[in-house]
Parts: structure tokens; sequence; C-alpha cells
């Protein structure tokens, strides 16, 4: 895969090894940095992004962040003399929203004119708050630059690279938003010690959507590292990214706008987002809810020969060796609503990802290869939602 190879650099400081992939889309390429111990380098590394300065930067952060790593940000920005403004939303999916947006946007445009079309906004946080960031920095003004800071597994695997920005809706997951590149990523690995075991675990559900889709290695490497990465090992942590990083990287060089082969990366969430939204943001991760979607997927490529049973079992054992639900008894507390399969199927009708009404499924194609299908009916669908019955 083209771009799936990092470049390699040797860090000065700790003489730790930093990752770099390139996110290769003409004008709109970037970098994605992936190391130790980078949080102090932000502030160089954003001036060494133009010959002139940015005339301000907004750090967009939210509630439980914010009071971790905002001030060392914030010090690392000031340091390399940029001017810079923290603004700060409650955490939660539940608050990705307009009205959080709304908010956010007037707070910013307040501080005119320090904030204006050179400005540049920096995502502080997981992917609640990477989306928020850069649906701000794609509207405000008519579009300003975005750099993503990501300090939760699955914001740094998956949600910060790729340039999907936007907010949820009472409709559905993702419904407004935009495409909005962000002219760097970087991804500190140390920052994940601090990240609770459901979010990590979290994080490592996308891990497996991308080995299963691409990358059979990458598979091994998680079922052979599962004791280090969930004692959140900063090294091999920083290779676990670095290799979904690169991953998904060689998908949006291919296909930025979700066209063609980057639709691939919605593997586990057909189901995994109607059963966020059916459960109401919050109830379930979405590394949960895109583990049992790709149990159910495995199943209707099970059923129509794309997979062996000795492949579906892999990925259930994969999924549940990183401490991931296969089942509906591993979470006990979600609300019935999210396990029935009427309303489910209600919502994959109207998830944004449906065509003419019809559902659209990724399935896998061994184990490393994945296809779209437009043609899953719902004797299928049904029996795919009852493996999760046990």
């Amino acid at each position: 895969m083209k771009n799936s190879r990092a470049k390699w650099s040797s860090t000065a400081k700790n003489m730790n090894v930093t990752k770099i992939i390139p996110v290769s889309l003409g004008r709109r390429s970037y970098d994605v940095t992936v190391g130790l111990d980078l949080l102090d380098d932000v502030g160089s590394r954003l001036a060494a992004l133009r010959p002139e300065r940015f005339s301000n930067v907004g750090i967009v952060t939210d509630s439980h962040v914010g009071p971790l790593y905002a001030a060392a940000l914030l010090a690392s920005v000031r340091k390399a003399g940029l001017a810079a403004t923290v603004v700060e939303f409650p955490a939660g999916e539940q608050n990705k929203n307009l009205t959080t947006y709304a908010s956010l946007a007037e707070r910013l445009l307040a501080l005119r004119p320090a904030i204006d079309r050179r400005s540049l906004l920096m995502g502080l946080g997981g992917g609640v708050v990477g989306d928020m960031a850069g649906f701000l920095a794609a509207t405000l003004l008519r579009g300003i630059d975005f750099v993503n800071v990501p300090t939760t597994l699955l914001a740094d695997v998956d949600a910060s690279t790729g340039g999907k920005t936007g907010v949820d809706s009472q409709a559905g997951k993702n419904l407004i938003g935009a495409f909005h590149q962000p002219r760097a990523v970087l991804v500190d690995a140390t920052l994940l010690k601090s990240l609770p075991t459901e979010q990590l675990v979290s994080g490592l559900g996308e891990c497996v959507k991308h080995a299963i889709i691409r990358d059979q290695a990458a598979l091994d490497f998680l079922e052979q590292h599962a004791s280090a990465l969930l004692s959140a090992d900063g090294a091999t942590l920083a290779e676990v990214i670095a290799r979904n990083v690169a991953i998904k990287a060689a998908i949006v060089s291919a296909d930025e706008r979700e066209s063609g082969t980057r639709a691939l990366l919605n593997f586990g969430h057909t189901i995994g987002h109607a059963v966020e939204t059916a459960g109401g943001y919050g109830a379930v991760s979405h590394g949960q809810a895109v583990a049992l979607g790709m149990v159910a997927a495995c199943r209707i490529a099970l059923r129509r020969g794309l997979i062996t049973a000795e492949h579906e079992a892999r990925v259930t054992r994969t999924l549940a060796l990183l401490h991931l639900p296969t089942r509906w008894a591993d979470l006990p507390a979600l609300p019935s609503q999210a396990k029935d399969a009427a309303t489910l199927k209600g919502i994959m009708l109207h998830d944004k990802k449906a065509l003419a009404g019809v559902v659209r499924f990724v399935l896998p194609v061994g184990l490393g290869d994945a296809a779209l299908f437009a043609d899953v009916n719902t004797e299928e669908v049904d029996a795919a939602l009852a493996v999760l019955q046990g």
C-alpha cells in the first residue's frame, strides 16, 4: 500500500524513535507524528508549519482533558512565541452537538481581532474534541487551519486523521459536519497513561477493525501484545498507533471523501452506530459498539462464504482477548432498545452511509481484506443480530 511505510527519525530530546506517517493529498497533504513525550515540543512544531506566524492559536479541549494537559500545551505554544487561548466545553459524546458548537463558536469569535483567518485551532482531547475543533475550524470565518493533538487511543488511530469533522444530531451520529483536513496531527502515546482502561479498550476496537480490513499481520501483533497494550505500555502503544495510522493514511490518501475505498473504514460501523444511537450517546463506547458490529458483520460474511468459521472465531477470540464485547451479555447495562432488532434496523436505514434506502455493509473477505456490499437483505441482518444473543 502506498504511504503505509512510515519515515523514521530519532528524537534528540530523549532518544526515543518517532514515526512520521504522511497523508498524501496534494496541497492538503500533512504528516502524522507518533512518538513519546511530544507535548512539550508542540509549540516549536507549530511554528515550523509555515514561514509566517499564525496570528493566534485557539486550543479547544474538554473538561476531562483540559485540567490534565491544557496548561502544558499552552506553555509549549507560548514558549514558541505564539499567542494562545484555551476554550473548554463539558466532556462527553452527549455534548457533541450544535448547541455546544454554537457556544464555542461565539466564544472564539468574541476574541476577534485576535482570532482571524490566519489563526489556528488545535483540538486537545479525544474524538469528540477533535470532531468539534475540526468542525469549528472548517466553518469559522469560512475555514481556518487546524492541528489535532489527540489524547485517546481511539482518536490516535482513527478520528484524528482523515479530515472528518462534525457533530451528532437527534437523528444520528455525525450527521452534521464537513471534510476539513488538519495541517498536522501530533500523537503523544505517553498521554495514554492517564486514560481510563475502558477508553483504552475502546480504541483497541478500531485497531482490530483496521487489521481485519487491511493487515492480518497487525492482527497478529494485537494478539501477541495484548497484555502490554492493556497495561498501557508506551512503546507498544506507539507501535500499534503508527501501524494503524499508516493503514488509515493509505486509505485516505487514495479516497479523501469516501467515494470508494475509504468506505471500508466503516467495517463494524453500520450496526455499531445504530447501537450507539439507540442506546443514547454515552451508554456504550464507540469501540464496544464497533466490536459488536464487527461480530455481526462477520456472521454475514460467513453465511456468504467470504470468510471461514475459523476466521470468524479468530475475530471473536481477539476481541475478547482485548476485553471487547462479542455478545449483548458482555454489556449488561446496555438499554434494551439498543439490542432490539427492529429499532436497530430502523436506525440503519437513516444512517448517512445508506443510499436510496439501501443499507450498505462492509464485510471481510478473508482476514486482511474487505469489500462493500449494497445487497445485504433483512434475513442476513436478522441472523447477524441473532449472533449477539449468544
